[in-house]
Formats: C-alpha cells, structure tokens, sequence
C-alpha cells in the first residue's frame, strides 16, 4: 500500500533532502527486504538529493530472523543514502545482558529472546538449568561481537528539519538535552496522552498500532511487523510526508 499526505502547516524536511523512516523490525528479515526494494526502486525512479534512512529500533526479538536482520544492516549500503540507527529498548536489554545483566536473562527470553537465540543457532531451552555465568557464557559466544559492535554504535534520536525520531518517545516538558535514555526507548502513556506542542514533529516506533497513528504532535509508525506482517515506513521531503507498508493478505509482499 503507497498513501501520501499533506496539510497546511505541515512540519517541513531540511530544503533538498529527503527521509525514510522504517519502524520496529522486530527480527522480520523478510519484510525488511521487501520494504527496503521499495524504498530502493522509488529512489532510482525519483533521484531525489541527499537521502537518510532512518531505523527506529527494536531490530531484534519476537521474529524468527534477528541475526539475519542486523547482518543485512549492518552492511547496508545504497549511493547516496545514509543510514542512521536508533536504539530500541530491545537491543537496549541484549546489551545489558552481554554487559552482564543476568538477571534479565529470562526475562528476555520470554519476550522474544528467545526466537533472537534461536536465530543464532541457539536453542533458548539449552539455557535451562544453566546458572546465570553459563547462560550469560552461551549468550555471549553465540552472538557475533561484529553484531554487538554494530548495535553499540547506534544513536537515541535523530533530527531532520522540523522532525525528531526516537525509538519510544519523550518527556512532555523536558527539554530535548535533558531527556533520559530510559525515557527515550521506554516510555508509553506520558507521551502517548500528551497533546503539547513540542517545537517539532516526534516519529516513533515502539507503541504498536494497527495504523500509522498521526497525531498534532507526533507520529506512530509502529504496526507491530512481527505478528501483523506490516512493515511500515515513512518518506520525508520538503512539507510532504507519505508511507510505504508491506500490507497483504499473506503479510508479505509490498503493494505499491
């Protein structure tokens, strides 16, 4: 499905610019491809100036193809698109546990560690009885420190002209410098409710909707890939926005 809109006032890119934003993956490789062609092909037909792609997190987890996903990523590379990756609160867990968090072990694994484990060959009920050491131990030596690099390395947000992109959100009336990370990947209601202006347009993943969600002051484009086979991302360029999603009866092909 391809929709576009626009209205008076529309938030506005940087002048000559151009933006796709792509909500939470989830470990859905397949829907990754199939987004990712689109955004290719309508690049080549458009030749637009300087692209950013924008990734908002939660990479991993819940869909059978994490480490699949960050190595096709991690090696992304289109001419003249730069991409730019946000941290979700799903790497955020994973690296807290290789930091030697263990007791967000099992936690992780009942939501989505464990198809995470599974992709990188490992049965997540092999951690069964294990201490936390050897569990940690295994975790450890199954995920690539090249996979790790990559996900160290990702930002907390990411601003393009009148737009900030974020994994979850922010604070109402917190300035943008003072945000905590917590907040950031985190949270839900104190942002979700809130109707205040907050001097630009927030782009979010993280709260899953049916529908991309606009609201006065932010913007929803989580529409839960993982079990809804919708992959959804968003195009910037001057005072236009419209989206991109992998819509169909079977979850997986792109409708243009």
């Amino acid at each position: 499905m391809f929709r576009r809109s626009q209205s008076e006032n529309a938030p506005s890119g940087p002048r000559g610019r151009r933006a796709y934003v792509i909500g939470d993956i989830h470990g859905r490789l397949d829907l990754l491809d199939s987004l990712l062609q689109a955004i290719e092909a309508e690049i080549e037909e458009q030749r637009p100036g300087k692209v950013l792609l924008v990734f908002l997190g939660d990479l991993i987890d819940r869909g059978p193809s994490s480490a699949g996903v960050l190595n096709r990523l991690r090696s992304f590379s289109h001419p003249g698109v730069q991409p730019v990756f946000i941290l979700g609160n799903h790497e955020e867990v994973l690296l807290r546990i290789l930091d030697g968090e263990t007791s967000l072990i099992e936690k992780w694994r009942l939501f989505g560690g464990a198809e995470c484990l599974q992709s990188y060959g490992v049965d997540p009920t092999s951690l069964n009885g294990l201490s936390e050491a050897d569990a940690l131990e295994r975790i450890r030596q199954a995920i690539p420190q090249a996979h790790v690099q990559f996900l160290r390395s990702f930002s907390d947000t990411c601003r393009f002209g009148d737009y900030l992109f974020v994994h979850a959100g922010i604070r109402p009336d917190v300035a943008l410098d003072e945000q905590r990370q917590s907040d950031l990947r985190w949270i839900r209601e104190p942002f979700l409710l809130d109707e205040t202006d907050h001097g630009f347009m927030v782009v979010h993943g993280h709260s899953i909707t049916r529908k991309v969600q606009e609201r006065t002051n932010r913007i929803g484009i989580d529409t839960g890939a993982y079990r809804s086979g919708v992959l959804t991302a968003m195009g910037i360029e001057g005072d236009r926005r419209w989206y991109l999603d992998t819509s169909s009866e079977q979850g997986g092909a792109l409708q243009l």
